[in-house]
């Protein structure tokens, strides 16, 4: 009565009650299996090639595409698929300064190169707020960050205060920033100076000056900002402390150093210091 119902033929019935999966299947449950966890993990941030590297990393066998097709019968994609485009820059008159690094963010170990940027972020109580970071070229690290109410000098004096703290950088250390007021006050200079840091400034009307820095806050908006609602200051800053430390840091691999975390191309480069 039941196969008549559903217009099944009781021989193709029978066929598949007796189906014994083949060796493909049971791979292919595998991997299907091992590719959900990855991106549950990663909180559907990774798209196929983060998820393939780390199926490597666990021992299996397969290529790009067959994870891509994988990934498409199982309905999952990356939340995060655009790539960084830097936003056109403020008319506002700005006094042009030196720009040493001229888009040269090549290095050779960490604490030669940083970069420092703000960014707003937007909460439904106490409205406007804002993140200052300071990132490391070498590990893509942020090494220093201060989340506040207010955008001004002390909130990026903090983050580099941080940055310092964490990393005890050696003298010589050139840091990249935009023409901001913030960056551009005696307070920062004299910071620089105490700490015999070299000061580099992106050209005015040209992002891809500090590129690296704002392809980061541009990450954290797609892979973090975007996908919530923070009711509030003190919410936003427990999220933000989340990702940073437990995600970016930590967890999330990246491809430009080798599909490492930042903290471990961090911890290799202290090993080949010493």
């Amino acid at each position: 009565m039941l196969l008549r119902v559903m217009k099944v033929a009781p021989s193709t019935y029978y066929k598949e009650l007796k189906h014994t999966p083949s060796q493909r299947e049971l791979e292919n449950e595998r991997i299907d299996k091992a590719i959900l966890s990855i991106y549950t993990d990663s909180k559907k941030r990774y798209g196929a090639w983060k998820i393939h590297h780390q199926l490597i990393e666990q021992g299996f066998d397969l290529s790009i595409k067959r994870v891509q097709k994988r990934m498409r019968l199982l309905g999952i994609h990356s939340i995060t698929v655009k790539k960084y485009r830097p936003t056109k820059a403020s008319k506002e008159r700005v006094e042009e300064r030196t720009n040493l690094l001229n888009q040269d963010f090549s290095t050779t170990s960490i604490n030669q190169k940083w970069a420092a940027d703000i960014t707003y972020i937007s909460t439904a109580k106490d409205g406007w707020t804002y993140l200052a970071s300071v990132i490391d070229l070498y590990s893509k690290k942020i090494i220093g960050y201060t989340y506040a109410k207010q955008m001004n000098t002390e909130i990026v004096m903090s983050a580099l205060d941080s940055a310092i703290q964490n990393q005890q950088p050696t003298d010589g250390l050139i840091i990249q920033t935009d023409l901001g007021s913030q960056y551009t006050s005696s307070d920062f200079e004299e910071a620089l100076r105490t700490n015999k840091m070299t000061h580099s400034y992106s050209r005015k009307g040209t992002p891809y000056d500090n590129s690296c820095i704002e392809s980061f806050h541009a990450t954290l908006k797609k892979e973090e900002v975007y996908q919530t609602t923070y009711h509030s200051f003190e919410e936003a800053r427990l999220e933000l402390f989340q990702y940073i430390e437990g995600w970016y840091n930590r967890k999330r691999i990246h491809g430009a150093i080798g599909y490492l975390t930042p903290q471990q191309a961090e911890d290799q480069a202290r090993q080949h210091v010493q």
